[in-house]
């Protein structure tokens, strides 16, 4: 079963840094690997992805926090955190499945972890 296992994340203070991973099983020919992160009320919005080795950052985190991609997982450096980076934190990953013998692709998410930055 296709799956998505993210670990990381907690408390930390204003300035302060913390790393996310996450490990993709039984998902077949990744294309991207990937963060979003949500708050209540608010949609799901991209941190940073990783198609085919093109990055991606949404601009309020460009320069603070780095992805890093090794096939099959994903981590995300977060530097200089703000108390809006308070969010969860979604890996995702896009991968090819089949429908009998098309090949279509699919969006994985996993579960989220939390992320508050507080003092």
């Amino acid at each position: 079963q296709a799956r998505l296992e993210e670990s990381g994340g907690g408390l930390v203070r204003p300035g302060g840094s913390l790393q996310l991973s996450c490990a993709a099983s039984h998902i077949w020919r990744i294309s991207s690997m990937g963060w979003y992160r949500q708050t209540p009320g608010n949609q799901r919005e991209l941190v940073g992805e990783d198609n085919n080795g093109h990055i991606e950052y949404s601009e309020s985190v460009r320069g603070r926090f780095r992805l890093s991609r090794d096939k099959d997982t994903v981590g995300l450096e977060m530097n200089s955190l703000q108390p809006e980076d308070t969010a969860v934190y979604f890996c995702t990953s896009v991968g090819t499945a089949w429908s009998g013998d098309r090949p279509y692709e699919y969006r994985q998410w996993g579960q989220g972890t939390e992320v508050t930055v507080s003092s």
